[in-house]
């Protein structure tokens, strides 16, 4: 009696593993991550040279908003098409950085925001990547954290408000602070975006804290396995 099943070969099923983009350059939310990039020198100089001295700069404001809505817009592509890449994880929030920077000095130019303002949110931020460098160097990265992204998000909508310079609030004076010489009023009729800012600032601080403790604690980490490394003896 033969078997039915003599002769026939086993068919193993073909599974459809994921493709691993992390490795990739080109793709759609990198690309746009470029775009917002080269908007910003864009909405520099709508926002100092070619804007209203004063009342709403609608062209400004419009590009700004472009550039700090395509941040959401990049990383829902990227998680929704599975093309979150190493580079991608770099040059996204470098660029957040940047048009952060660039939004302070047109500001501070147009006399919107205070020197102190621009120094201490910029410095903050030239402290943090000097720190993700030191890590990178011993092989870490820090994730961005939920406080990181509110705070990056509280800013944006303050400098937007800023950078429009509307709606204006009419609001009382609450002390004034001389910097260089020069008084600078805090509280008084001004952007609804100044006050937005003075939240950003302390959330800007704390999670610059956060970063730190954190930073700190991956840093030892990473001494001590190198340390433990370089002790092992050789084996024979």
């Amino acid at each position: 009696m033969v078997a039915r099943n003599a002769g026939r070969r086993e068919v193993t099923p073909v599974v459809n593993l994921p493709v691993d983009h992390s490795r990739d350059i080109i793709s759609v939310p990198n690309v746009i991550t470029v775009l917002r990039f080269v908007l910003i020198p864009v909405v520099y100089w709508f926002l100092v040279y070619a804007g209203p001295a004063t009342g709403p700069n609608h062209v400004a404001f419009a590009l700004f908003a472009l550039c700090a809505g395509t941040d959401w817009l990049d990383g829902l592509i990227a998680r929704a098409t599975g093309h979150v890449t190493a580079i991608g994880k770099i040059i996204d929030p470098l660029v957040d950085r940047v048009l952060i920077a660039s939004a302070l000095v047109g500001l501070y130019m147009v006399n919107r925001v205070s020197l102190l303002l621009m120094v201490t949110l910029v410095g903050r931020d030239v402290y943090l990547l000097y720190g993700a460098w030191v890590l990178e160097r011993h092989g870490r990265r820090l994730p961005v954290t939920m406080l990181g992204k509110v705070t990056t998000a509280v800013l944006m909508a303050g400098f937007g408000s800023l950078v429009w310079n509307f709606p204006i609030v009419q609001a009382p004076t609450l002390f004034t602070y001389w910097v260089l010489g020069s008084p600078h009023v805090v509280g008084g009729t001004r952007p609804l975006g100044s006050y937005i800012v003075y939240v950003g600032v302390v959330l800007s601080l704390t999670s610059a804290t956060q970063y730190t403790l954190q930073a700190r604690k991956a840093y030892r980490e990473a001494v001590a396995e190198a340390e433990a490394v370089g002790t092992e003896e050789p084996e024979g």
